[in-house]
């Protein structure tokens, strides 16, 4: 199926001619019928000769309903502009003409309507059409003259609508789905069923799937689809399709609102922008209304010059990079620019001058986007984020582009790929290679400084790695700490924690580093004793001459051993640590069980004590160490046994 809306100025046919082309009456309000005049979208569909299908979206073309017209053009791949013969080119011609190259729309053709109420004017009628679309995507329209009443052309347009849907560029069944809302009802024994024109992306019975509403994201699933009145367990675009869903109200659903599939969309409420046409965005406006898809959501514009510009919307909603919108005056009637997404997640602007300063960043930035540029500006980008972004990610990435780890192999190229693709590149980064290279030296470094000044440390931590790493610039990315659709906004969505954690030890590993235990060291390093080294060999001598003799706590602060030195010297197999501070020779446990296998079975701790010729301080961690590695069992309170 190819989805078609009409356009052109009210009055001049565009529902006499669906219906004529139909049989189907578009109107779908018993108040439009009785006045003559389309106010809200309608819809039909037919059959072409060669098999293909086409349903219409019939616009109304009051200059009172332009947000309706847009609502039902915005989604639209092909547009059928309708110009009578006998009242000419109109205001509202103008307007949906404008509307329809600010959307990017360049399939289409021109149907001039009403031929049989003035034949001889159909001639300048065309004439004045072709001069009004120069300079616009639908200038090279095949033009049609027809009359819905006597049936005169009918044939003609049949044949060029077949011809124009066969040039179009097939959509794209395996890319994210984002089906803006059109209407919402309720169907008894049914429930909720929302419409909409599905231009890319594929829906299925039992999907599940996000509903993003004006306030809320809710989760969903498809209990049933419909597409020309006909039921579906699938549906391709482009079509028209309605959705029963399950555990949504129809109440709370409204024009604008979306479907989209979990995690495949950032939702956006900040954009830079560039004008396509229209007025420039430098002429002291700021609150407009924005129109993409059936969305109209208010904004606030900042203008960066006459071409460039940030928005701020008043509603998040799930855009990507190659979006077209229209800008409209909230009281005008008529449409301000045109502008297409370049940024869906731009830099903060808060010095002086930054505007200008983001204008000459934007210029020579395709409208497609450019990897360099995203890449550059953060240091490091998730590569599936890109591709939420949607940004086209190629096989071959610029030179200044690392992708980490590199055995993630070729990425997915688009929003387009299969879903079985992305997942393979799910964790990989994108990092510019200077950032890249600025990392790994601050990590040598770091660890150098840290080993340095402290002989006896085992390394740096992960966690104190990564803040350090933090603190460069640009710096290491953010892990969020909760994900879903509690943040809801590309802006405040901090990195993955286990896609950080696996940039880190890339940087790890390139500076030649290794980690062990959640500590950074060089390979091979152990913490050495530095100036304890002396104080830990007399305890070694003392303990050769008497293992059962530990010294006592005032002998080791007088000696200058602490904890950390203890520490390095027990993990260095130098020392050994009971418990109660009691500190022996590794050797000692051994020692004391070739003592006590010796005693008579059981024997008490006193026994123990006289055969060691020790102290009750030094027996009774010694006793409960030697029942920890299970070299002996306590069998009362009094007395254990060796484990034979």
């Amino acid at each position: 199926m190819y989805v078609v809306a009409t356009a052109g100025h009210v009055d001049h046919g565009k529902s006499t001619l669906v219906s004529a082309l139909t049989g189907m009456e578009p109107d779908r309000w018993a108040e439009e019928r009785k006045r003559g005049l389309t106010i809200d979208l309608g819809f039909a569909w037919m059959a072409l000769p060669s098999g293909r299908e086409l349903a219409f979206v019939d616009v109304p073309g009051h200059e009172k309903f332009l947000a309706n017209m847009l609502a039902g053009v915005g989604p639209a791949p092909i547009v059928c502009l309708v110009v009578a013969a006998d009242k000419g080119w109109q205001a509202q011609s103008s307007d949906h003409r404008d509307a329809i190259t600010a959307l990017g729309i360049t399939r289409g053709l021109v149907v001039i309507t009403r031929a049989d109420i003035a034949p001889d004017a159909a001639a300048t009628t065309e004439a004045e059409v072709r001069a009004e679309l120069q300079g616009t995507p639908m200038a090279g329209a095949p033009v049609v003259t027809v009359s819905a009443t006597t049936g005169d052309g009918i044939d003609e347009l049949v044949d060029t609508l077949d011809a124009v849907t066969a040039e179009a560029p097939s959509p794209d069944a395996n890319a994210r789905l984002r089906l803006w809302v059109d209407r919402a009802f309720t169907i008894k024994g049914a429930g909720t069923v929302v419409t909409g024109t599905l231009t890319a992306g594929t829906l299925r019975t039992g999907d599940r799937l996000h509903l993003l509403e004006e306030a809320s994201t809710e989760s969903t699933a498809v209990r049933g689809l419909q597409s020309r009145n006909s039921s579906a367990e699938v549906v391709t675009p482009s079509a028209r399709v309605a959705v029963n869903l399950r555990d949504v109200a129809a109440d709370d659903i409204h024009r604008g609102d979306a479907l989209i599939r979990p995690d495949a969309w950032s939702i956006i409420e900040v954009i830079d922008v560039r004008r396509t046409m229209g007025e420039r965005l430098d002429e002291g406006v700021h609150g407009l209304m924005l129109h993409i898809g059936t969305a109209a959501v208010p904004v606030h514009m900042r203008p960066f010059d006459a071409d460039h510009a940030r928005l701020t919307l008043q509603r998040p909603l799930p855009l990507q990079v190659t979006d077209r919108i229209v800008l409209r005056s909230p009281g005008s009637r008529n449409v301000f620019a045109g502008v297409v997404v370049l940024d869906v997640d731009p830099p903060e602007l808060s010095r002086r001058g930054a505007g200008t300063r983001r204008a000459r960043e934007l210029a020579p930035r395709p409208e497609t986007g450019d990897i360099l540029a995203e890449v550059a500006g953060r240091g490091a980008v998730e590569l599936q984020r890109l591709v939420r972004f949607g940004l086209t990610v190629p096989e071959v990435l610029p030179g200044d582009v690392v992708m980490v780890p590199e055995e993630v192999g070729s990425p997915a190229k688009n929003s387009g790929e299969s879903r079985e693709r992305a997942e393979a590149s799910a964790g990989a980064w994108l990092v510019h290679r200077p950032t890249l290279e600025g990392w790994i030296a601050r990590a040598r470094s770091t660890v150098d400084a840290k080993l340095a000044a402290e002989p006896m440390a085992a390394g740096v931590s992960e966690k104190a790695l990564a803040e350090e790493l933090r603190r460069s610039r640009p710096p290491l990315p953010a892990i969020a700490h909760s994900k879903g659709s509690g943040s809801r906004t590309a802006q405040e969505r901090p990195a993955d924690a286990v896609g950080v954690r696996m940039l880190v030890a890339e940087i790890i590993s390139r500076a030649g580093l290794e980690s062990a235990q959640g500590m950074v060291r060089p390979p091979g390093h152990t913490a050495g004793l530095g100036e304890a080294e002396a104080a830990v060999a007399e305890v070694e001598r003392r303990l050769t001459a008497n293992p059962f003799a530990a010294p006592e706590a005032d002998d080791l602060r007088e000696l200058g051993l602490g904890v950390r030195e203890l520490a390095v010297a027990e993990s260095a197999g130098r020392l050994l640590r009971l418990g109660d501070g009691v500190v022996v020779s590794p050797r000692t446990p051994a020692q004391a069980m070739r003592l006590l296998a010796g005693l008579e079975q059981p024997f008490t701790t006193s026994t123990a004590r006289k055969a060691l010729g020790t102290t009750r301080r030094i027996v009774i961690p010694l006793l409960e160490h030697l029942d920890g590695r299970g070299w002996t069992r306590r069998i009362d309170n009094t007395s254990r046994e060796v484990v034979r």
